[in-house]
């Protein structure tokens, strides 16, 4: 079968290296699974895949490069400092592009314009909705299949809890919870994606919300740091989902029980009316590695991804929103969101990725 060629676009910590970071405080029960060796990066989900062979990468430090050559086997002539240089001399089918928010919608736009068929992008989508908007019209004309890094949408433990809510077993879905919000583009960005996938990319009709420090942050139209945020989301089939930031987990709850997700999915719960179930067995597996074999088998078959463009803009317009509500005093802000300008816009150094265990 085909094997496809695949580049890097940004070497640092989500794109290389976090596989290297600890779990640190984590208690005993949980450290067995958080522990195992699924790959997490962009790098390290396209070096577990068999069909995908990584050839190239692109980032403005020479010495972050040098050591991803190391790490995943690509030579010096091949790490590139202008992306658009790597592009068109190594014309990789498949691109991650793991920058950060502020530069990625320029990244996929010129990748998708520039014969790339598939782009793993990590979240947040993008900086302001101008930009995502771009990047769905860039995307879409050109037929290029296209992931979010939103892992838990590849997550078999919340794939097994999809298909309890949606086998009907515990009635129709009501309400959905996310306990820790946290801060918007960084960790709200997975818990949208998941929220809206547990309900089946149902459209959303509303929000309404509050930033904690929104009115710091905020600058006109300039986001200066990530804010966190909480609120309400109403979907337009009915169920409603309340954002909040505590540090529990996720709970479905439907007309006859719950399903709860702690400790980031590494523990689980049902509960049908006022008895606990045992959560049913799963193979657990990398999300990152599933969201690259779902490029792949897009790339094969011409089918549609699990995520794709407009899903991936479906949950970066829930960030935008809560921010609009924010500024109105946390009146509703109806979807789909009209005339943001919002964009963010930090000013910082970046992070120096961990490059050894």
């Amino acid at each position: 079968m085909q094997t496809y060629r695949a580049a890097v676009i940004g070497c640092s910590r989500m794109g290389a290296f976090i596989d290297n970071e600890g779990i640190g405080h984590l208690a005993s029960e949980v450290t067995d699974y958080l522990a195992r060796n699924f790959p997490k990066s962009h790098a390290a989900s396209f070096f577990a895949e068999e069909r995908i062979d990584l050839i190239a990468c692109s980032d403005l430090r020479t010495e972050v490069m040098a050591e991803f050559g190391n790490r995943y086997n690509v030579p010096k002539a091949r790490q590139y400092i202008d992306y658009r240089e790597m592009l068109e001399q190594e014309q990789p089918e498949v691109v991650s592009v793991a920058t950060q928010p502020e530069q990625r919608a320029e990244v996929v736009i010129h990748a998708a314009e520039h014969g790339v068929k598939a782009i793993y992008a990590e979240k947040a989508m993008a900086a302001s909705m101008d930009e995502a908007d771009a990047m769905v019209e860039a995307v879409e004309r050109n037929g290029v299949k296209f992931n979010l890094g939103t892992n838990r949408r590849w997550d078999t433990g919340f794939d097994k809890m999809k298909e309890i809510i949606d086998s009907g077993e515990l009635g129709a879905l009501r309400t959905l919870i996310i306990y820790g919000n946290g801060s918007l583009f960084n960790t709200a960005s997975h818990n949208f994606d998941l929220i809206l996938r547990l309900n089946s990319d149902a459209p959303v009709a509303w929000v309404a919300a509050h930033l904690p420090d929104g009115d710091k942050i905020i600058d006109g139209n300039l986001v200066r740091e990530d804010p966190s945020g909480q609120g309400m989301i109403q979907f337009s089939n009915g169920v409603i989902a309340h954002a909040l930031l505590a540090q529990l987990g996720w709970e479905a709850i439907c007309e006859k029980g719950s399903i709860t997700s702690f400790r980031d999915g590494a523990m689980w719960q049902i509960r049908r009316q006022n008895r606990l179930e045992s959560f049913p067995r799963f193979e657990r597996t990398s999300s990152g590695a599933n969201i690259v074999t779902d490029l792949v088998h897009a790339l094969d078959t011409g089918e549609s991804t699990r995520g794709g463009v407009r899903v991936a803009h479906a949950s970066t317009e829930l960030i935008f929103a809560f921010m609009e509500s924010h500024l109105r005093n946390g009146e509703r802000v109806d979807l789909p969101l009209k005339g943001s300008k919002l964009r963010l816009q930090r000013d910082r150094a970046p992070r120096q990725p961990k490059f050894k265990p």
